[in-house]
């Protein structure tokens, strides 16, 4: 009887050991310490050459030191107060991260995509949204 039970406890071990072995994704923490910072300019370090930013009324395509000056603008007027990411995954290349962004004005929803760049994960798109209870 001992051994029936054991058996699942094993089985259950085991796979919680080879999920934690595979590679997990790695979202660069100066991304989220930025966003939590509401630093423009901290983030502008992550993002590729041109980065698609949708952001409220704005979606497009923009070079690096213009989404940065959109994202400053951004930050001015909704200060930032917390950001958490709620999820990460990846796939080939590419990961994504979502997360809540807290600021004085409201919540938000933060989803941001990065590829590999010359062995380098940098940030290709950005969107925020506003959060409403979803």
């Amino acid at each position: 009887m001992r051994s029936v039970k054991i058996i699942p406890v094993i089985f259950i071990a085991f796979s919680c050991l080879t999920a934690s072995g595979q590679e997990q994704p790695n979202i660069p923490a100066g991304i989220s310490i930025a966003i939590k910072a509401g630093n423009a300019s901290e983030l502008a370090k992550y993002m590729n050459s041109t980065i698609e930013l949708l952001l409220l009324d704005k979606e497009d395509f923009y070079k690096k030191n213009v989404a940065e000056t959109i994202l400053k603008d951004f930050f001015n007027e909704y200060q930032t107060k917390d950001f958490t990411i709620r999820h990460q995954g990846a796939k080939n290349d590419a990961q994504y991260a979502i997360g809540n962004l807290k600021t004085e004005k409201g919540d938000f929803r933060v989803y941001f995509l990065l590829k590999k760049v010359d062995q380098e994960l940098l940030i290709h798109q950005i969107r925020i949204e506003a959060d409403n209870g979803r």
